[in-house]
């Protein structure tokens, strides 16, 4: 008779877009405490059966999983090391599961002060959107030794339908995960030039993205960004800020820095970097990434599409 699957009480720190649906999923099959610095959050995921927690000190006590979603390495530094952070309560051989974005060399930057303290690190970032990590349907590429990643396999099991170990150190999967960031950046850029000059001659953007989305020129992210792009130029709200594009200004910059250090020229991705940092420059940056469109084919003040022959 096979012995049940341990279910390791699990921390998760940072419940964003993407931390949000993934504790959720936790909870559903785990012991799980959460943290954010946003109490309201927090008391959502306690109304669903997760313990609430108010430091990441505290939501780490009893953990022997501790799952990062914050936004970048400097989220990571105050979590783990700040005042009240996760080390300070950690237990040596627990394990640090490290979904975010932040690069190879800060992820091994990090890999090295845990193990100080005897701290096991998983390098796991996530690809897939916050409806699949709510379904457990995400991508993630992982970086660990078979050790840690033993430990944290029930975890990462729940939450990804698509599980690639990508070699034995933390910073393998976010070599890969800024692999697939450049896809992605490149793409949403794309899209917004096709979307820009389908206004530009005078087409009904709607009809195009539906039209094009099935064919050779699609990709998921025409088909998934090119209806908000839509709405963006539509009386009524703005799209629903599932990605924002100051995350894009992040990660295309991690692109073309690792770029940069292993002498790769990525023409594409630094164009589309400074497409974001235009749009971040514009206020876009707290946006759903889909409104960079507008830096391309802005609207007109009146409120009218203000494109087309």
């Amino acid at each position: 008779m096979m012995s049940p699957r341990p279910r390791p009480h699990t921390a998760v720190i940072g419940l964003g877009a993407m931390g949000t649906p993934m504790a959720r999923r936790l909870t559903g099959g785990l012991p799980v405490t959460v943290y954010d610095i946003a109490a309201d959050r927090r008391a959502s995921l306690a109304a669903e059966g997760a313990r609430d927690a108010a430091s990441p000190a505290e939501a780490a006590r009893e953990a022997d999983v501790v799952v990062l979603a914050v936004r970048d390495q400097a989220q990571v530094e105050g979590a783990l090391f700040g005042e009240h952070g996760a080390v300070e309560t950690l237990r040596p051989d627990s394990v640090v599961v490290l979904t975010s974005t932040v690069g190879p060399e800060a992820a091994r930057a990090t890999t090295r002060r845990l193990a100080e303290r005897g701290v096991l690190t998983v390098d796991a970032p996530v690809s897939g959107g916050p409806v699949r990590a709510g379904e457990g349907d995400l991508l993630i590429v992982v970086g660990a030794d078979d050790v840690a990643l033993k430990a944290a396999r029930p975890v990462l099991d729940l939450l990804a339908s698509t599980l690639t170990v990508v070699g034995p150190r933390p910073g393998d999967g976010q070599a890969l995960k800024a692999v697939n960031q450049l896809l992605a950046g490149v793409h949403i850029a794309a899209a917004a030039e096709a979307i820009a000059l389908a206004r530009g001659l005078g087409l009904d953007p709607a009809t195009v993205v539906e039209s094009l989305k099935h064919g050779a020129a699609g990709s998921f992210m025409f088909a998934d960004r090119g209806p908000r792009m839509v709405q963006t130029y539509e009386d009524g709200p703005e799209p629903e800020v599932k990605s924002r594009l100051d995350i894009f200004v992040k990660d295309m910059g991690i692109v073309t820095g690792i770029a940069k250090d292993a002498h790769v020229p990525v023409p594409l991705a630094a164009a589309a970097e400074q497409l974001y940092l235009l749009g971040e420059g514009a206020g876009l940056g707290t946006h759903d990434d889909s409104s960079v469109v507008t830096v391309l084919s802005p609207k007109a003040p009146d409120g009218t599409e203000g494109a087309g022959r």
